[in-house]
């Protein structure tokens, strides 16, 4: 299905963003020259919305799933209070060394910390509670993440779910028969309807969504 939104809404909203800090602008470039699939890399917009959102929530712990090359973790580190971390679950030993080496180097290396193997695992061995969880991982894995997620979120947290809108394919007539799109359309109806939670999907990239706690 041809893109959502408008490519020159997407270039401008980019120019009128503030710029990555250098070392993510770097980290960028390199996932695309080294990694397969470089359209999973959160971008310059997304990842300035989860710096924004983390900064905002005054998160201290940040849960990630899905490091993929580590943008997303960067971006949402530099939000943090001080003393904040970010744990990121990422089931690739090469996305995570790749992830690692770009840390190893930025301003935030002391407050990121990549676990590797399967997310639901790493998810059982924590404690919350997290201010933010941001789930960009494997489209049919969404519904036990989330589901795994929710316990551990702060009471006032907030859970964000990545491409939520799936290329147009949750869509009425837009259903490309995927196991992806089916996980993710499913997800999308339980989410609205479901009492525990207030959600909204935002028009952002390729959807985002952003889900709390009913107080």
């Amino acid at each position: 299905m041809s893109e959502l939104i408008d490519p020159a809404a997407e270039s401008y909203a980019e120019q009128a963003t503030t710029p990555p800090a250098a070392h993510l602008a770097a980290l960028a470039e390199h996932t695309r020259e080294q990694l397969d699939c470089p359209q999973m890399l959160t971008g310059a917009v997304e990842g300035r919305l989860l710096e924004t959102l983390v900064f905002a929530s005054g998160a201290k712990r940040v849960l990630e799933i899905g490091t993929y090359s580590g943008y997303s973790a960067l971006a949402m580190a530099a939000g943090l209070q001080d003393g904040g971390e970010v744990i990121t679950c990422e089931v690739s030993e090469e996305h995570a060394a790749f992830a690692r080496s770009h840390i190893a180097e930025s301003p935030h290396a002391g407050r990121i910390d990549v676990r590797v193997g399967p997310a639901l695992d790493t998810i059982a061995s924590l404690e919350g509670p997290f201010e933010l969880v941001f789930i960009d991982a494997d489209k049919t894995g969404y519904p036990e993440y989330f589901e795994a997620c929710l316990p551990l979120l702060a009471a006032r947290g907030v859970i964000v779910l990545d491409n939520t809108l799936r290329h147009g394919t949750v869509l009425p007539g837009g259903d490309d028969g995927s196991p992806e799109a089916r996980a993710i359309g499913e997800l999308n109806v339980r989410l609205a309807r479901d009492p525990r939670v207030v959600s909204v999907l935002l028009t952002v990239r390729d959807g985002v969504t952003l889900v709390r706690r009913v107080s």
